[in-house]
């Protein structure tokens, strides 16, 4: 018979066979596939306009998901902007989309259909209010558009939120100061370059292609939007909170007439579904917008932007189950 181990001996070698276990079970955990079911169906992603920086994230994101869930169909749906964005969502006539927060909070203060069921799965990039001129215009702060033939956005844009506010900060009412056009992205740098209008106002990530590709075809300018209208914006307990002052860098736009930094606003834009989604459907959903950050963002600038470490805010939206499963699961 062999001899017994003493006490310390015996306890170190039932630890030493516990650690040897947990590894084996950690390693047969990691190799063997996960038993939870890969999402499948159809899910439909509301964008923006055609020519916007929605589109073309929701584009691209749409060739992620088709490799990271190949049993989900996706199908992206264009719009006019973030506030038909989240009637969509709300109404259950879409699945996901992309919001600006100050839209969210104004969807909800306003007690909207189905504010209450929508929920954030991951702050994106920021975007950034551009007021665009031609380069011989007159026009130098935003009181100067008084009287002048102003594109301002589509009705349920988050363009035409941020304009009319920034207009009425401006001491400007934007219906009666201002002669506004309706129209987005996909047609401002056109009227712009026939005449048809003396400026536009467009809000999204740096560098917007429409806006750069008006700086390479004709003289254009970007008009500067100072602290002291992000203060005359901000309200304390109002959804224009939202705003900040951001600066657009001298680079952002290689043609623009501007050879230095132009001080403007910023809002944050949020991945937003609603709270009936599946959440592992949710998980996998979020999960993929991370992990394609870089390759997005060698053709869409802003959406390097994307940080898992900010993700999480998505105020003032509460994170949707599937999504805080994923963040937890990436905890350090």
């Amino acid at each position: 018979m062999l001899p017994s181990l003493p006490r310390i001996g015996r306890r170190r070698a039932l630890q030493g066979a516990a650690a040897l276990l947990a590894v084996c079970g950690l390693l047969l955990w990691w190799l063997l596939p996960s038993r939870t079911p890969s999402p499948e169906g159809r899910i439909t992603f509301s964008t923006g306009v055609p020519t916007g920086v929605y589109q073309r994230y929701g584009t691209l994101l749409e060739e992620a998901l088709r490799q990271h869930l190949p049993k989900v169909g996706v199908t992206l749906r264009t719009s006019e902007g973030s506030q038909q964005n989240l009637r969509r969502v709300a109404r259950g006539e879409a699945d996901f989309t992309v919001a600006t927060a100050d839209a969210v909070a104004k969807y909800q203060r306003d007690g909207s259909e189905g504010a209450g069921g929508l929920r954030g799965c991951a702050r994106l990039y920021d975007d950034y209010v551009q007021l665009v001129v031609p380069t011989d215009s007159a026009i130098r702060a935003v009181g100067d558009l008084r009287d002048k033939r102003v594109a301002v956005g589509q009705e349920g844009s988050g363009v035409r939120l941020v304009s009319n506010r920034l207009l009425a900060a401006a001491g400007l009412d934007p219906e009666r100061d201002v002669k506004p056009v309706s129209i987005g992205i996909d047609t401002m740098p056109g009227r712009l370059e026939e005449g048809g209008i003396d400026a536009f106002f467009w809000s999204g990530g740096l560098p917007t292609s429409a806006v750069r590709d008006l700086s390479r075809r004709m003289p254009v300018r970007l008009v500067p939007l100072g602290p002291e209208l992000v203060e005359a914006l901000q309200k304390p307990g109002d959804t224009t909170r939202y705003y900040r002052s951001a600066v657009m860098p001298a680079d952002a736009y290689a043609h623009v007439s501007n050879k230095a930094a132009v001080p403007t606003v910023a809002v944050a834009n949020l991945l937003v579904t609603r709270d009936r989604t599946d959440a592992v459907l949710t998980e996998r959903f979020t999960q993929t917008v991370i992990a394609s950050r870089d390759r997005i963002g060698r053709q869409v600038h802003a959406a390097q932007l994307v940080d898992l470490r900010t993700a999480i805010y998505t105020d003032p939206l509460p994170l949707h189950e599937g999504a805080a499963r994923y963040y937890r699961s990436v905890k350090p």
